[in-house]
């Protein structure tokens, strides 16, 4: 098993491809909310974050049932993979109806706690509400992603975030704005288009992996929905990347929260940088996913003096890939955050805010690399510690500096470099003391 740049990059590519759809389709929310109004553009922020971090905890869950595939991978061990592909989409979709339950009782009971302003409150019920349908799609999508990645045959998730993107792009222009005789339904037609894409994209993996892929090889002609023996063995792994996936995205929404009671402009600004900054962020996922992904498959296989030189060509890709897309954006801020929105005094007011976010990628590309080989390795308890001591001292940072100082914008997005350095810094340590980068 050689992998030298351009086998990293071949697996990689697709899953970036797959990122940047899938970000296309943020955008286009934002863009359309974003000519709706500011408290709509605002509520959206708050209610995706809600919505994404919900979604964390089956993307945490896909984790282990992804690095327990790539290992099985490794070792040619190709039917035990239907096995746990089954069992984790039988367990998803379980998970999904609870949450949706959940959501419909206790929404409107305890999100007023968090919210300062009325019309932000609503504005995210309208979003979340029609939006929690979608858990029962984008549940399944997560196993279907998990599967390719794993066995790294991952030039599907690109063709599949183009089927998303298409429905989604048509359906938000059609339901936001009441075109073609549609009913005009702003924010919460953003979030039917949102449910409607992610069914049609859960409908093409399931073609596609009849049509194309060796199903047969993989266990999957055989439905195992009751193989507990197995959704144990996931859940030992899992268990810690969902706790990790959760507790991170808390964090996020904690910022968001804190900046939302700094002001509605400065939330509307955060919404804006959110999806931009996320473009260059997108690369590091990619090669996070990537380095879980060979890591994985090294380590069933055997090869485990590999992992260090691995992880080293993995960071030099995100450097150079994460270089050139800082540059692109940073020539012309004013027509890119145009993309967002008309609002020209919210540009002037988000511009120092901007720069601020392009510069949070660089201290992150060890961190994160080193974090999909730990990932890899199966030593899902040890990066959940090593996450929750920089997010412990995120989640300082953001208190200092957003709620006790109520710095400025531009001052309050830095506070990611304090997770990024941390991240990146306890990884390196803990993969030195363990001997994991041997020669």
């Amino acid at each position: 098993m050689t992998y030298n740049y351009k086998k990293i990059w071949q697996i990689a590519c697709p899953i970036l491809t797959g990122m940047i759809i899938q970000q296309l389709i943020g955008l286009t929310d934002t863009a359309f909310l974003g000519r709706v109004g500011k408290i709509e553009l605002g509520a959206s922020a708050i209610a995706g974050v809600f919505y994404v971090m919900i979604f964390m905890l089956a993307q945490g869950f896909a984790t282990g049932a992804q690095i327990l595939i790539s290992q099985h991978n490794g070792e040619k061990r190709f039917r035990r993979i239907g096995q746990i592909f089954y069992q984790g989409l039988f367990f998803l979709f379980i998970c999904a109806l609870i949450i949706i339950l959940g959501i419909h009782f206790y929404a409107q009971i305890l999100l007023p706690y968090l919210f300062s302003s009325p019309l932000v409150l609503q504005a995210s019920l309208d979003y979340l509400l029609p939006r929690s349908y979608g858990f029962i799609f984008s549940f399944a999508l997560v196993m279907f992603r998990a599967f390719y990645i794993g066995t790294t045959d991952t030039k599907v998730l690109s063709l599949n975030a183009y089927v998303m993107l298409v429905f989604n792009v048509i359906l938000d222009y059609l339901l936001i704005f009441g075109k073609c005789g549609f009913p005009k339904l702003g924010i919460g037609g953003a979030a039917i288009a949102s449910v409607i894409a992610e069914a049609a994209s859960v409908v093409f993996f399931i073609i596609y992996t009849y049509l194309k892929t060796h199903y047969k090889k993989y266990g999957l002609d055989i439905p195992y929905f009751r193989n507990l023996k197995t959704l144990n063995k996931v859940l030992r792994i899992s268990i810690w990347t969902i706790l990790q996936s959760v507790i991170s995205f808390s964090t996020w929404l904690f910022f968001m929260l804190a900046v939302e009671h700094i002001g509605e402009n400065e939330l509307a600004i955060s919404n804006i940088l959110r999806s931009v900054s996320a473009l260059p962020f997108m690369i590091i996922n990619a090669l996070l996913g990537t380095a879980n992904a060979i890591t994985g498959n090294l380590y069933g296989a055997g090869y485990i003096k590999q992992i260090k030189n691995i992880a080293i060509r993995i960071m030099v890709l995100g450097y150079v890939g994460g270089i050139i897309a800082t540059i692109i954006l940073i020539i012309s801020p004013f027509w890119v955050m145009r993309i967002y929105t008309d609002d020209t005094s919210l540009i002037k007011l988000a511009v120092p805010a901007y720069y601020a976010s392009m510069t949070t990628y660089f201290s992150l590309v060890p961190g994160f690399v080193l974090l999909g080989v730990i990932f890899g390795i199966g030593n899902t308890k040890a990066a959940m510690k090593l996450e929750l001591l920089a997010l412990a001292v995120y989640t300082f940072a953001v208190w200092f500096v957003v709620i006790y100082l109520k710095s400025d914008i531009s001052i309050c997005w830095l506070t990611e470099h304090a997770y990024n350095l941390t991240l990146s810094l306890a990884n390196y340590f803990y993969m030195k003391k363990n001997h994991w980068f041997k020669d």
